[in-house]
């Protein structure tokens, strides 16, 4: 049996039903699924569905999600699920966000 695991990172033009992808080895399952930027209602949503539908049993979460983001996916998945979060150091948050800017990110 393959230990599945999903990342959920947000675009400003992501959309769930048609951005997604899954990775399989023999003892690996990793899906990818992209969200709307800032959406973490939508967000928490797919999380849920992720390990109800599909048996997901872990989440990497990018670095936009804030706190209250994570919080939603930890509530809507429940316990037993690892939520894990990916953050960098303040020269790595500092150049993604001039290069998000770059390709019109945030408006």
């Amino acid at each position: 049996m393959a230990f599945k695991a999903a990342v959920v990172v947000m675009s400003p033009d992501g959309d769930p039903t048609q951005h997604r992808t899954s990775i399989k080895t023999s003892k690996m399952e990793l899906t990818t699924v992209v969200v709307p930027l800032w959406d973490f209602d939508r967000a928490a949503q797919v999380c849920r569905e992720l390990v109800q539908k599909d048996g997901i049993q872990s989440i990497i979460l990018c670095p936009g999600f804030t706190s209250a983001g994570v919080s939603m996916v930890a509530d809507a998945v429940g316990q037993g699920v690892p939520i894990n979060v990916a953050r960098g150091d303040v020269p790595s948050v500092l150049a993604t966000s001039g290069l998000l800017q770059q390709e019109g990110w945030f408006g």
